[in-house]
């Protein structure tokens, strides 16, 4: 017997006035109500047909496509609302069933809601509004060794379920539960839509995070076409660049700022668009010569780092200077930089020995004469130079008292 809820391919084996009956893949007939023939179908052809019951739970087929299918999700409006429960409208002759049990509160003609389809215990195709009943939380492989069943950066087919106070969840191929953040919403999305998303990230807890762009440079050529479409219908010219506002990016092209910036510099390089103050533009064939020309002067920049080195110890490098040159250089210069710094040292300890002398012999009660002299007011005070500890004597050594 052909699965209720489920589409089949099954061949038709008899046509009869009210309608063609199809193999159910066991042997027995499934009518084809004739308003449901395709024209010029006769026996022996196979079929796609759907099944489910009719109002008399007999098992029947049709070539019309429901909203929905067994084990799928979706959003569907209440048509009716009785003593038992409430009835959606999913595309076909007869409606949906969805008992009061398996709703989270009381449906109400008119209004839309998620639902899961399933089997109940009678073998009857229903819905439920209690999702959790039937989508896991975790992404976790169903037997030891099996692979999980995603990785990340995986395509998705999503519904966006449920709004939360961290952003959207959605249901990830009937399956899994997924969240994605409010960071990672940039364009508009509502209860009920059905999207491509991906995988952004598996938790430690195997709990899934949405995104609804492609991880990293896969989410730039979608835009850069979209970029790309924009510029043309403007007449070439688009008011936005690096410094617009993130929310009108998004409002634009429903990117975040950063995939944008991407873009435009995919496109640059590409010689494709000008990147100018006020915005962007398409590219002229002049403009593209001076991006290959400007492109070519960067590549071939020589590199400054050893220029740098060199002009630091006030050596200017020659041409054609070798790499024996350059060291001979270096040690002459580190050579004149140790006899200046030993000159300034030997300065300064001459200075403070002198200071040293000059407040000793202030406060000493005798002074000679030509101390006296050189002491009186007016006089500039001549400073001697004292030698501390010489290695080599000499006749300009000064011998200290005892």
């Amino acid at each position: 017997m052909a699965e209720i809820g489920l589409f089949h391919t099954l061949t038709v084996i008899d046509q009869l006035p009210q309608g063609m009956y199809l193999d159910d893949l066991e042997g027995g007939r499934l009518l084809l109500p004739k308003r449901y023939v395709p024209e010029g179908t006769k026996p022996g052809d196979d079929i796609d047909v759907f099944v489910y019951l009719d109002s008399d739970d007999r098992p029947i087929a049709t070539t019309l496509k429901p909203k929905v299918i067994l084990h799928q999700a979706a959003k569907l409006t209440v048509k009716d609302v009785n003593t038992t429960g409430a009835f959606l409208d999913w595309g076909l002759p007869k409606d949906l069933f969805v008992p009061f049990a398996e709703q989270n509160q009381r449906m109400e003609v008119g209004n839309d809601y998620v639902v899961y389809v399933t089997i109940d215990n009678t073998g009857r195709l229903m819905a439920s509004a209690k999702l959790n009943r039937f989508i896991k939380d975790e992404a976790r492989a169903n037997w030891p060794g099996e692979p999980d069943p995603f990785t990340q950066g995986d395509q998705v087919q999503i519904l966006i379920a449920q709004r939360t106070d961290l952003g959207y969840k959605a249901i990830i191929d009937n399956l899994y539960w997924g969240l994605i953040h409010e960071s990672q919403i940039h364009k508009a999305i509502r209860v009920g839509q059905k999207l491509e998303g991906y995988i952004r990230q598996i938790r430690e807890d195997r709990r899934i995070d949405l995104s609804l762009e492609p991880l990293g440079h896969g989410r730039v050529d979608p835009l850069a076409l979209r970029i790309i479409n924009k510029l043309t219908d403007a007449g070439g010219q688009l008011g936005v660049g690096d410094h617009t506002p993130a929310d009108l990016i998004e409002i634009q092209f429903g990117a975040s700022k950063r995939a944008f910036k991407m873009a435009i510099g995919k496109l640059y390089k590409e010689k494709k668009i000008v990147i100018e103050d006020n915005g962007i533009r398409l590219a002229t064939k002049e403009d593209q010569v001076h991006i290959a020309t400007k492109s070519a002067k960067a590549k071939h920049k020589p590199s400054s780092g050893h220029s740098n080195n060199v002009t630091s110890n006030n050596v200017k490098p020659t041409k054609d200077s070798s790499l024996s040159d350059t060291s001979e250089n270096n040690q002459q210069v580190n050579a004149n930089v140790w006899k200046t710094a030993k000159s300034s040292t030997t300065q300064a300890s001459t200075e403070k020995s002198s200071t040293e002398k000059t407040s000793s012999s202030k406060t000493s009660p005798r002074k000679s004469g030509s101390e006296k002299s050189s002491s009186s007011p007016g006089t500039p005070t001549k400073k001697k130079q004292v030698y501390r500890n010489p290695k080599t004597k000499s006749e300009n050594t000064l011998k200290l008292k005892k």
